[in-house]
C-alpha cells in the first residue's frame, strides 16, 4: 500500500483553492494534454496529418481520462512527466482508433509537453494574481483615502519620529501593489510564449512543415512564439518567479506594518475581527493577527523558492539534468503562496479596524517631543540652524528629565517665546499641522492605482 500526502491541513491558510486547483495533478496534466490536443490541430491544418485523426486525439485529451496515481508511479522510472502522458495518451487513443494513435506527439518531445503545459497553467495563474492585485488596489485605494487626514505616529528605528497619516502609510502599500501590476504587464509578453523545439530545438523531425506547425500551433494555444525554443534559456520564467517574490515582499512588508500596530502597545490598526480567529488554546483575551501571519509567512518563504530558480539558470546545452527538475515543484509553490497571500491581503484590508483616538494618545506619549522638529525648523530661520537646533535639544532633555510636556518646556525659554507666540507654539506642536505632503502622497498613489485600472 501506498501513502499520498497532502497538504490539507495548511492549503486553506496558505493558499487560495481557485491557485491550487490550476497546479493541482489534474491542472498539470490537462496543461500537457491541451499541448498534444492543439498539436494535432496545428499539424492537420498544415496537411501534416490527416484531419480524421484529430478528434480520436482530441478526445483523449481529458486529464479525468487518466490513473494520475498510476501516471505518478511511472514518472518515478520515466524521469520526466510527458513520457507516461504521452505512452498513456497513446493507448487510449489506439483503443478506439489505432490509425489516429501514429500522429500522436509528432516532432515534439517532453519538454515541449511539459514547459508548455506550464506556461498554460502560468497564464491561468496570471489571471487570478492580476485580479486578486487589482482587487487589493482597489481596496488600499478607497482606505487610504478615508484615512487620509487620520494623524499617527510616523516611527523610524521602531522609535517616535514625526507624525504621517494613516492614509499616507497605505499609499504605500498602494503604490507597490501597483508597481507589481506594471511589472505582470510588462513581463507578459516574454513569458507566455509557446515552447516547441523537438528532440534537440532544431525541430528537423517536421522537416519543411516545421515552421508552419510551429505557427499554427501557437495560435491554437493563443500563445506568441519565440524567436527559438527555450529549453534551457529560463530567464522568462525565473523573471515571474522574481516578480511574484517582489510581490511577496510587498505584501509582507503590510503584514508587518499591521502586526506591528496590533501590538498591545500600539492598538492603532486591527485585522477584522470574526468568531475563532486570532484566539489563542489558553488565553481568551488574545487577538492575534493572523492574517498578517499569512503576509510574513509568504515573504519569508518565497524568497528561497525563487532562488532556487535563479539557481537552476545555467542549465547544460540543450536539455539540462536536473536544473529543470529543481523547477517543476518550486514555480507552483511560489504561486501558491502568493495567492495565500494576496487572498489574506484583500481580506484584511477590507475589514481593516482603525482607532483614531489611540493613534491620538500615542502621539502623547512623548508629551510633544515629536513635534520638536517642527519647532526647530521655523526657530532656525529666525535664529539659525545650529543655534536653533540645539536649543531644542536642550527643551527636549529637560522636558524628559523633569517629565513634563515639551509645550511647558518651550514656554519657560525666553529665547524661544521671544520668537514665537503661544498661539504659534500651540500650531506647531498640533499634529495635525505638521503632515508635509502626507495627502500629496495618497493622492498620487490612488491616481496611479486607478491610471493602471482604466
Amino acid at each position: 500500500m501506498t501513502l499520498r500526502t497532502s497538504n490539507q491541513l495548511f492549503d486553506a491558510y496558505f493558499t487560495a483553492d481557485s491557485m491550487a486547483e490550476v497546479f493541482c495533478d489534474q491542472g498539470r496534466l490537462q496543461g500537457m494534454l491541451d499541448f498534444e490536443a492543439a498539436l494535432a490541430r496545428a499539424q492537420a491544418r498544415v496537411g501534416l496529418i490527416p484531419p480524421a485523426a484529430v478528434a480520436p486525439i482530441a478526445q483523449a485529451c481529458l486529464a479525468s481520462l487518466y490513473d494520475v496515481d498510476a501516471l505518478g508511479m511511472a514518472i518515478a522510472s520515466a524521469g520526466n512527466s510527458a513520457i507516461p502522458v504521452v505512452k498513456a495518451l497513446g493507448k487510449l487513443i489506439a483503443s478506439e482508433d489505432a490509425d489516429a494513435e501514429r500522429y500522436v506527439h509528432l516532432g515534439a518531445t517532453s519538454q515541449d509537453v511539459m514547459d508548455t503545459g506550464l506556461v498554460l497553467q502560468l497564464r491561468r495563474a496570471l489571471v487570478l494574481i492580476e485580479s486578486d492585485l487589482a482587487q487589493l488596489g482597489d481596496v488600499l485605494a478607497a482606505q487610504a483615502q478615508r484615512y487620509a487626514a487620520v494623524p499617527l505616529a510616523g516611527r523610524t528605528w521602531l522609535q517616535h519620529a514625526t507624525p504621517v497619516t494613516l492614509g499616507m502609510k497605505i499609499a504605500g502599500w498602494l503604490g507597490a501593489v501597483t508597481r507589481s501590476r506594471q511589472r505582470l504587464a510588462e513581463l507578459k509578453p516574454r513569458l507566455l510564449v509557446l515552447q516547441f523545439g523537438g528532440a534537440s530545438g532544431t525541430l528537423a523531425a517536421l522537416g519543411e512543415q516545421a515552421m508552419p506547425v510551429a505557427e499554427a500551433l501557437a495560435a491554437e494555444l493563443h500563445l506568441s512564439l519565440p524567436d527559438q525554443p527555450w529549453h534551457t534559456q529560463r530567464d522568462r520564467l525565473v523573471e515571474f518567479a522574481s516578480v511574484l517574490g517582489l510581490i511577496a515582499g510587498s505584501l509582507g512588508k503590510l503584514g508587518r506594518d499591521i502586526s506591528l500596530l496590533m501590538q498591545t502597545e500600539a492598538a492603532e490598526v486591527f485585522e477584522p475581527a470574526a468568531p475563532g480567529k486570532g484566539g489563542s488554546s489558553t488565553m481568551p483575551h488574545k487577538r492575534n493577527p493572523v492574517g498578517a501571519a499569512v503576509l510574513i509567512s509568504a515573504a519569508t518563504r518565497v524568497p528561497g523558492l525563487v532562488a532556487t530558480m535563479f539557481s537552476a539558470m545555467p542549465q547544460e546545452h540543450e536539455r539540462s539534468l536536473g536544473l529543470w527538475h529543481a523547477e517543476w515543484e518550486t514555480l507552483p509553490q511560489i504561486c501558491r503562496l502568493v495567492s495565500g497571500a494576496l487572498q489574506q491581503a484583500v481580506l484584511l484590508s477590507q475589514g481593516l479596524e482603525v482607532d483614531p483616538a489611540r493613534m491620538a494618545r500615542n502621539l502623547e506619549l512623548t508629551q510633544g517631543l515629536v513635534l520638536a522638529e517642527a519647532v526647530s525648523i521655523v526657530l532656525a530661520q529666525r535664529l539659525g540652524r545650529e543655534t536653533a537646533h540645539h536649543l531644542l535639544e536642550r527643551c527636549c532633555q529637560r522636558a524628559v528629565a523633569e517629565g513634563r510636556h515639551l509645550r511647558a518646556v518651550l514656554a519657560d525659554e525666553p529665547q524661544i517665546t521671544a520668537e514665537l507666540s503661544a498661539t504659534e507654539l500651540d500650531r506647531l506642536l498640533d499634529p495635525a499641522h505638521y503632515l508635509g505632503q502626507a495627502h500629496t502622497w495618497v493622492s498620487r498613489a490612488v491616481t496611479d492605482h486607478f491610471a493602471l485600472t482604466a
